[in-house]
């Protein structure tokens, strides 16, 4: 089950990165057929589609008025959650909201040439699409990730989608959290179809201004088709976790992070960059020992032999240069001096400072949003954030003093160009009396 112990250098940094196999998990060709499809569907026929995937896909068959969660059915799903849970839940969804609330915006207006105004104005979205998956076990995390920066940019209507058990029903938990989040409403949808849906709306289901949320390869392949009709967040794929540790660090920790992403799926990928081999064993045998007593012990098996590794480095400075060109979902440097070693980082989703910010906390509880860029995106995606349910609408409000000053240059650049009706609209102002 051991995942592999390598030599890293700047020299062969690309080949290395390329041999890990951490790009390129998300091959969209045997997929884009069968979801443009079901996209084509649902625009085509909406509910009835929408019903009729999903009783082939989740093996339920609903009414239009069934896929709608109604406010009883929250309610039984809130008072059937164990009270702890939901306390951790509460306090869970504090630390997030304030995290967000720092990220709001407001537009301004500046003063220019002699009364006239130029500025932004800030708006939500009308309506947000939010995706969480079902998947082999519930994530009420992903859902206070994902409901609640779209409640504190202000989206009036936060449309959520998951895909129903076997009874047609949806994990009390998962109900528990949408409410607390602030979801406004509640459809039982998977998959691709639950993507086309909210991108191209049904008789029931409302269209959105943007989908967010993680899924498998289908809602990824789903999300990219649709992405022009709606806005979505970020093309997300398999969970990863980049560890840079030095001498200082503790092998059974490092170990113990590796393993807790490691066990998301069997794609998930896991890499330490060291510059002490005796750590680097020491990781090794650790996490070796650790994942032959893990619960998902097959899942963790097939990651750490296909996508982890732990990479002996001559340098800490080869190390933030590996990092940088893997561009990490989350990033812990597990050394002496976390802090200073940060400055050098550019290329991360998340990342988690000393052997005391392991990267779980941040997965439930810290506050920053934990759905985050994947497969290198870190480079040129940000996190999930209020900013990403804004609008913003450029202003121009000119009198006709400020007009004056600058409409023979807004003239003279319009007949650069050869539109002289862009350049008659501004002379008509002040030379055609």
């Amino acid at each position: 089950m051991k995942c592999k112990l390598i030599e890293g250098t700047k020299e062969n940094l690309k080949t290395t990165v390329e041999n890990l196999g951490v790009r390129g998990k998300m091959d969209l060709k045997p997929v884009i057929d069968t979801v443009q499809d079901v996209i084509d569907d649902i625009k085509t026929n909406g509910d009835e589609a929408l019903i009729r995937y999903t009783e082939k896909f989740d093996g339920v068959k609903l009414t239009p008025e069934a896929m709608r969660v109604t406010d009883e059915e929250i309610e039984e799903a809130i008072a059937s959650v164990d009270p702890g849970l939901l306390a951790v839940m509460r306090r869970a969804e504090a630390n997030i909201r304030k995290f967000h609330e720092q990220q709001k915006e407001e537009g301004f207006m500046m003063d220019v040439y002699s009364g006239g105004k130029i500025g932004v104005k800030v708006r939500p979205i009308t309506t947000a699409g939010i995706y969480v998956p079902g998947g082999t076990a519930p994530l009420p995390s992903t859902v206070l990730m994902d409901v609640i920066p779209a409640s504190v940019a202000g989206v009036k209507r936060i449309v959520f989608a998951t895909p129903p058990r076997k009874d047609g029903t949806i994990a009390p938990v998962i109900l528990a959290a949408a409410s607390i989040a602030g979801a406004t409403e509640i459809y039982k949808m998977g998959g691709a179809q639950a993507i086309a849906a909210m991108a191209y709306g049904t008789q029931t289901i409302p269209r959105v201004d943007k989908i967010c949320g993680p899924g498998n390869i289908y809602v990824n392949t789903a999300k990219r088709l649709v992405y022009g009709q709606v806005d979505i967040d970020m093309f997300a794929g398999p969970s990863e976790i980049l560890i840079i540790a030095d001498k200082t660090a503790n092998p059974e920790y490092v170990a113990a992070d590796m393993l807790s992403q490691a066990e998301h799926d069997k794609l998930a990928s896991a890499i330490v960059l060291t510059d002490s081999r005796e750590l680097a064993e020491k990781v090794l045998e650790a996490s070796d020992r650790r994942s032959e007593q893990a619960e998902r012990r097959q899942i963790l098996e097939a990651s750490l032999r296909d996508y982890c590794a732990i990479i002996v480095c001559d340098s800490l400075d080869t190390a933030v240069a590996f990092s940088e060109e893997i561009a990490p979902e989350h990033l812990e440097l597990c050394v002496a001096d976390p802090e200073a070693l940060s400055e050098k980082i550019n290329n991360c989703g998340a990342m988690f400072l000393g052997d005391y910010s392991p990267e779980p906390l941040g997965d439930y509880f810290a506050g920053p949003n934990h759905t985050l860029p994947t497969s290198g995106t870190a480079r040129f995606f940000s996190p999930l954030n209020t900013g990403d349910f804004y609008k913003k609408m450029s202003v121009i409000n000119y009198n006709r003093e400020s007009l004056e000053q600058v409409y023979k240059d807004v003239g003279a650049f319009a007949d650069s160009e050869g539109l002289t009706c862009h350049a008659a609209a501004v002379r008509a102002r002040f030379e055609d009396n």
